[in-house]
């Protein structure tokens, strides 16, 4: 399953208190099924099918075929002091 590393985690909490109507929602990973890679998005709550992964305080939900492809991945983030964050994908070590 995925796993957060600390960082991504604070950054999905920081993301979803922006958001007023998704406090008890997450992040959701969706594949795009094109060469674009993957699209996050503030949701309130996971579709019926997706996978939830918890770290902390932060939600993370994967559709199906984005949880069957980051099986064996971390998600990392990086915070700028602008308030903008950007999220990478690594291999588990």
């Amino acid at each position: 399953m995925l796993t957060l590393t600390q960082t991504a985690a604070e950054a999905v909490e920081e993301l979803i208190a922006r958001v007023p109507l998704a406090e008890d929602g997450g992040v959701r990973i969706r594949d795009t099924g094109s060469s674009e890679g993957f699209e996050l998005s503030v949701v309130p709550a996971p579709e019926a099918t997706d996978t939830v992964v918890r770290e902390g305080g932060a939600r993370v939900f994967l559709d199906e075929t984005a949880a069957a492809i980051l099986e064996n991945r971390v998600l990392d983030a990086e915070l700028s002091n602008d308030g903008a964050v950007r999220f990478a994908l690594g291999d588990k070590g």
